[in-house]
């Protein structure tokens, strides 16, 4: 249970970033992904909600990557849980997946992401977010097609910090 005598803006933010999530992906359930937008999205196999095949359970006990891209259909998304259905070795296959059970969720052309802390409920400092392009670990995989090549080139070029931006001092600004 929260406690009425502290404010813990992480676990707010988590709150916050995971109804994004649900309103991103529901936003392409309804018109479909837009330009060049994809979405990486990392989850916890064993998260209670998910269901999977166990074939995939096995294979990814702990942790699994799905990219929604080029082929998904029956997306549909709730207030809590988004189920998708997906291609494995051609035999489609449909996904449950619960908000909280996503650790990570990425629109590489946007460069834009957010990695979750996992979930616990009754823990302190719950929801420490990182708003900043993150990319599943390469143990997890990334499964669709051939889309391992093009995470692992999007993670090559977006692990190196760009140090090419300019620094403006405000200075020149004030007023004497």
């Amino acid at each position: 249970m929260a406690d009425p005598n502290t404010l813990n803006y992480g676990q707010l933010m988590q709150k916050a970033m995971r109804r994004m999530t649900a309103e991103v992906l529901g936003q392409v359930a309804e018109y479909g992904l837009p330009g060049d937008h994809h979405f990486y999205i990392t989850f916890e196999t064993g998260h209670p909600g998910v269901d999977i095949p166990d074939w995939l359970r096995e294979t990814y006990p702990d942790e699994m990557t799905i990219v929604l891209q080029d082929w998904f259909r029956d997306l549909a998304v709730t207030q809590d849980r988004f189920s998708v259905t997906l291609n494995f070795s051609d035999q489609p296959q449909t996904l449950v997946v619960p908000l909280d059970a996503i650790r990570t969720f990425v629109d590489p052309s946007v460069k834009f992401g957010v990695k979750f802390d996992a979930q616990d409920a009754d823990g302190p400092g719950i929801g420490d977010i990182e708003t900043e392009l993150e990319t599943a670990d390469h143990d997890t995989g990334a499964v669709q097609g051939d889309a391992d090549a093009e995470f692992d080139e999007i993670d090559r070029d977006t692990t190196t910090p760009d140090t090419s931006a300019d620094v403006v001092s405000l200075d020149q600004f004030r007023k004497p």
